[in-house]
């Protein structure tokens, strides 16, 4: 049965190209397209807007966008949510590829951002994709490609930018993928905020991540990162960029919580000047008992070439660190041996005691300022060759005393020693003036 459009919403869409003005795509139960696939994907202009509206039954088809927007005209697609806040649900599992677009990598994603034959390829720019659930590119499931039936390979993501520019992902749960997001290294001023992703990962397998990314230019910010498949050994976020802000996340589970690699697939990244400084700040980061590893974050590299991995300074500041560990933490691997932690305004705190609380694994340097530490932190919980320096403003201590531990609200109680005892922050970054004082650890909002 053919698509009927409603004569004044069929005429609209056929006129607003002609006359330059921005289109309005409807795709939902009750709207003027069914399907997803009746969307004209490959004609796309700055300022369309692709509204999926939700509907109790997933959208099961799967697709490329390989067209440009504009700064101030983004292509957007959005997800039109449901009575009870639900979003649209993309899945994988037996999903149809859109046979109107003819691209590469179909067994890669659900969503693909990148390379196409149809329509003709360009540097995608300037997207925004909002409010949508994407899930199930993962090997358990296949879907019917348009060369016939097909299986996702194992580093298969919900959504994957394999080219960009100016792109952001918002307000989307991602999740029982192989990668829940994948960024590849063609990819500039990425923004990734208010999602939740979770649940991501293989098992038995180290190297599929709830998010890997390897971008010049890229933001997370306000996001809820989940724990991992069950049994799965990759990481939370890795990420092997140039120019990277973490900031405001709630961070739980992984292998590591934080995986700051080196750009291994790009020599432009690794030149960037802004590959030498990595920001994390403000986030909420949790180690669990069933983590892989002990360590929470690492930063340098782990390709096996020092001269690529990441030089110069992580600032990671205002962060609240929970270990529920009770066989010892390791806060941070610094792969180079002149590589820098400026850490400021953070709460280290453990559920075991102090002594099984180390700064770093071996090497580099770490220098605290006005940061809560467990009383009985150590160095190292192994062979020590590195420096650590306890600054002005430290506290110690048996508990930072948070609203309610055991229920993981991490706000600070009203007597918390963390009140007002914070320094100033980081030089020219738009954060409190040296006037100002700050509470230690994360702000005081709930995730």
């Amino acid at each position: 049965m053919k698509t009927r459009l409603p004569v004044a919403a069929g005429l609209l869409l056929l006129l607003a190209p002609a006359l330059g003005r921005s289109a309005v795509y409807d795709i939902g139960p009750g709207q003027p397209l069914e399907s997803i696939g009746a969307a004209p994907w490959a004609t796309l202009a700055p300022g369309d807007t692709v509204n999926i509206h939700w509907r109790p039954a997933p959208y099961k088809e799967k697709w490329v966008i390989c067209r440009r927007g504009a700064p101030e005209k983004p292509i957007v697609v959005h997800g039109v949510l449901g009575p009870k806040g639900e979003r649209p649900v993309i899945d994988g599992a037996g999903a149809t590829t859109v046979k109107s677009l003819s691209y590469t990598g179909e067994v890669r994603s659900v969503i693909k951002i990148g390379y196409a034959r149809t329509p003709k390829d360009t540097m995608p720019s300037d997207i925004v994709l909002e409010n949508l659930e994407v899930t199930n590119a993962n090997p358990a499931n296949s879907y019917q490609g348009l060369g016939g039936p097909a299986k996702y390979v194992k580093n298969a993501a919900s959504i994957w930018i394999e080219k960009g520019e100016r792109i952001v992902v918002r307000n989307c749960d991602i999740h029982d993928s192989g990668n829940g997001l994948f960024v590849s290294p063609l990819s500039r001023n990425i923004t990734v905020e208010k999602c939740r992703i979770h649940g991501n990962g293989i098992v038995k397998d180290m190297f599929e991540h709830n998010v890997y990314s390897e971008a010049t230019g890229i933001v997370f910010q306000g996001n809820r990162f989940g724990p991992l498949r069950a049994g799965s050994l990759g990481n939370n976020l890795k990420d092997r960029s140039a120019g990277l802000v973490v900031c405001d996340n709630w961070i739980e589970g992984g292998s590591r919580e934080l995986d700051l690699v080196d750009a291994e697939d790009s020599e432009a990244i690794r030149n960037d000047p802004a590959y030498r400084t990595a920001l994390v700040f403000q986030n909420v980061i949790v180690k669990l008992p069933t983590d892989g590893n002990k360590q929470v974050v690492h930063y340098g590299g782990d390709s096996g070439k020092p001269k690529w991995y990441r030089p110069g300074t992580l600032y990671f500041y205002n962060n609240t660190v929970i270990s529920r560990r009770t066989d010892g933490t390791t806060l941070f691997r610094i792969s180079l041996p002149d590589g820098h932690v400026d850490a400021r305004n953070n709460i280290f705190y453990t559920a075991d005691r102090g002594k099984r609380l180390a700064m770093v694994d071996s090497g580099g340097c770490v220098d605290l300022t006005a940061d809560w530490l467990k009383t009985g932190w150590v160095n190292s919980h192994g062979k020590f060759t590195g420096t650590v320096t306890s600054g002005s403003g430290c506290i110690e201590g048996g508990t930072p005393k948070f609203v309610n531990e055991a229920a993981a609200d991490y706000r600070l109680a009203a007597d918390s020693p963390c009140r007002d005892a914070g320094t100033s922050a980081l030089p020219g970054l738009s954060r409190p003036t040296d006037a100002d004082r700050v509470n230690i650890g994360a702000p005081t909002v709930t995730f």
